[in-house]
């Protein structure tokens, strides 16, 4: 599994609405499929509405987002959170 940055654009209303997201997947194809399948339901958009730019994969320590740092999380990390 690997972290991944999508950058692309959807349709908010009569405006278009840029957006990055960073999610785990197996590959980018997968990564594009996660973000269409969680924009789609989350705004109630089409996947032919949401236009993805790229897809580039990350470092896991350049991303802020929980879901990738809790996947990335190693059990020597939480032991060094706890101690602090």
């Amino acid at each position: 599994m690997n972290a991944y940055r999508v950058k692309g654009e959807m349709p908010f209303g009569r405006e278009k609405q840029n957006f990055t997201q960073e999610v785990v997947a197996k590959s980018p194809e997968d990564a594009k499929h996660i973000i269409l399948s969680r924009l789609g339901s989350r705004h109630k958009v089409g996947r032919r509405f949401i236009n993805i730019e790229s897809v580039k994969k990350i470092k896991s320590s350049e991303s802020n987002a929980p879901e990738v740092i809790n996947h990335f999380r190693s059990s020597s990390d939480v032991a060094v959170l706890e101690e602090e």
